[in-house]
């Protein structure tokens, strides 16, 4: 695959890291509009660094845009009278809905959104993607390159303000309750080290046996919990105090604030 990824920051230089690493690439053109940051990156035979958007267009078959959103449509404006039928454009940009961007470059372009979020930087992203009509011909390729990066899925355009809330927004979320853990280990006795690693590994291996088994979580849990047991009776004071709905609460705020700041920019 001849890729271009366009504003290489950090998420830009993540999903680099995961191509060149999973040997992906036939060629790989990295831009920014100051590369003294990524010029290492020329010593990958593969890759090549520039400031030149369109030398990257020109050379490329599948365009990543990892840019700012208010950069956006400028860029797109630069380069859409270089794009032909060959070119996949995939863009990681927030809120930047996929007529907007048909409006510059035209419907008949394979358009895909992506969505990952920071974990794509250890290669265990949850990324949500979505297509206009003719992307839907080419978004398997989209699926290829995120499955690389972690685990991809396809949905609805109308569902990715509530993707970005419970996989990008979640990673915060998940991070707290990890933390939370470490806090209630060293009340217990552990120091600061063992008691996040201890947090870490087990929120680790909840995910990876839901996973593995295909199990609903509230199966696992049934296998830990013994009638008038310590987990249950933990479970409860949990509950009591509010852990689910706070979650429940926390997400649907989360979504509402992200639907707010899209109405707001359509005014």
């Amino acid at each position: 695959m001849k890729i271009a990824i366009i504003g290489t920051g950090n998420l830009g230089l993540a999903i680099a890291k995961g191509l060149v690493m999973g040997n992906s690439v036939t060629s790989l053109y990295l831009t920014k509009r100051d590369t003294l940051s990524i010029e290492k990156w020329n010593e990958h035979r593969e890759v090549t660094v520039t400031n030149d958007n369109r030398e990257a267009v020109s050379k490329s078959d599948i365009i990543i845009f990892a840019v700012q959103p208010s950069h956006f449509s400028n860029i797109l404006e630069e380069i859409k009278d270089l794009l032909t039928e060959k070119h996949i454009l995939i863009s990681t940009i927030t809120g930047f809905k996929v007529p907007q961007i048909s409006a510059i470059v035209g419907d008949e372009q394979f358009i895909i959104r992506a969505m990952p979020n920071t974990a794509i930087a250890v290669g265990q992203s949850m990324t949500c993607l979505c297509s206009n009509e003719a992307g839907k011909k080419r978004i398997a390729i989209a699926e290829a390159i995120f499955n690389k990066l972690g685990t991809s899925m396809i949905i609805p355009e109308s569902q990715m303000q509530a993707a970005t809330v419970i996989c990008a927004s979640g990673i915060a979320f998940w991070m707290r309750l990890i933390r939370a853990t470490t806090q209630g280990a060293i009340q217990l006795g552990f120091d600061a080290h063992e008691a996040q690693e201890l947090a870490m590994q087990t929120c680790l291996g909840a995910a990876t046996l839901v996973i593995k088994s295909g199990n609903h979580p509230e199966a696992e849990i049934d296998k830990v919990t013994t009638p008038k047991g310590c987990t249950i009776e933990g479970l409860n004071e949990m509950e009591h105090s509010g852990l689910s709905s706070s979650l429940i609460k926390g997400i649907v705020a989360s979504y509402n604030k992200i639907n707010g700041i899209g109405k707001s920019k359509e005014l």
